[in-house]
């Protein structure tokens, strides 16, 4: 199921008695979710993202625009007349039901036409639970469950219906690091087994990497940037983007462009081969930490400040004038050698790594 936005906007009312001035809290958001595709929401609190989600489902009723589910309009329909599945953050499991009567809830609420017989009801529930890997644990409570299985009932409970669209509103922000990576996976395979529309709404930036077809980059209610995750992180297209997504972060510098070649501080660090563009002299320039590689004769002297170890590579960390960041982190093969600590250390810089931003509106420069 295709999910369309057109031009959606979602206004709230000021509550600041002096300006009077509506809160944008979503603007002008318009694009096409394909059929079957994962969709990552990514930006920081509040950016919008979840916003957006919940005029999806019917939850907020926008101020403007129009929600197509496919050729049908939405905008005015209930929740419960959308056919979506919600998971929440906090999962929002009834604690006095076990696991199997969670998963039912949903289906003995169906009525008329689409009213099921227990017997279907049941095998609607089991399937789902075989699904998510929890057929184990059905005659438990929530109470008796980690939060990566609480998490796998809530999923089951808005899967059990086989929902239009699948929303995800931070699934995993309440689960510990390993639990996080093993449940993203699980949420990956089984948005691929079903071929359900899934959008999924997080702050984590690797998250929405690691198991998104497509994200969309959103801040302050407007979308900065739609790709496919390896598209946006190498091709960003302003400064916020740049620095939003990687870890660890970008590495910014204030440099300047002269006579064809990019400078930092008083160094030429790289040629420019940008044709006749009229280019602005003072400019932002974002290196992505695998972007450095150690040369002891390297255009680009940085103070060494020290050496974390991370198994296959090194993180070199240093200081620069320029530097916008309070360190400046280089990703670079422990085969590197090792670093004593104090003194400079010299890069040379990857040209595909490097990008340019102007210092007015924080465009890239292509």
């Amino acid at each position: 199921m295709k999910v369309i936005l057109q031009n959606l906007t979602m206004k709230f009312p000021s509550r600041d008695r002096k300006k009077h001035q509506d809160v944008v809290a979503v603007n002008d958001f318009s694009f096409e979710i394909p059929d079957g595709k994962l969709i990552g929401l990514l930006g920081p609190s509040g950016c919008g993202k979840s916003t957006t989600l919940n005029l999806i489902s019917g939850l907020l009723k926008p101020t403007g625009g129009r929600i197509f589910f496919g050729e049908d309009d939405v905008t005015d329909l209930p929740p419960e007349h959308r056919g979506i599945g919600l998971v929440f953050q906090n999962y929002a499991l009834y604690p006095h039901l076990t696991v199997r009567q969670n998963i039912l809830f949903p289906l003995e609420n169906l009525k008329g036409k689409d009213r099921l017989t227990k017997a279907q009801m049941q095998e609607k529930a089991d399937a789902a639970a075989r699904l998510v890997q929890i057929d184990a644990l059905m005659d438990r409570r929530p109470g008796e469950l980690s939060g990566g299985q609480q998490q796998r009932v809530a999923i089951a409970r808005a899967l059990v219906k086989m929902p239009r669209v699948l929303l995800l509103d931070e699934p995993l922000s309440n689960l510990d690091a390993r639990l996080r990576l093993q449940t993203r996976e699980e949420i990956r395979r089984i948005q691929r087994e079903t071929g359900i529309t899934t959008i999924f709404v997080t702050h984590d930036q690797e998250e929405a990497m690691s198991i998104s077809d497509m994200i969309v980059v959103m801040k302050e209610g407007i979308v900065q940037q739609i790709g496919r995750p390896q598209e946006v992180y190498d091709n960003p297209r302003n400064l916020f983007v740049a620095k939003f997504l990687g870890t660890p972060p970008i590495n910014v510098f204030e440099g300047q462009v002269r006579e064809g070649k990019l400078y930092v501080g008083q160094e030429a660090v790289l040629d420019l081969a940008l044709g006749k563009e009229n280019l602005p002299k003072e400019v932002y320039v974002g290196v992505r930490p695998e972007g450095f590689l150690i040369r002891e004769d390297g255009p680009f002297g940085c103070e060494l400040s020290g050496v974390e170890v991370m198994g296959r590579d090194i993180s070199v960390v240093s200081t620069h004038k320029a530097s916008l960041n309070p360190a400046v982190r280089a990703i670079v093969s422990a085969e590197s050698g090792p670093l004593a600590a104090g003194g400079q250390v010299r890069f040379s810089l990857k040209p595909g790594k490097v990008f340019l931003f102007r210092k007015d509106t924080e465009e890239r420069i292509l």
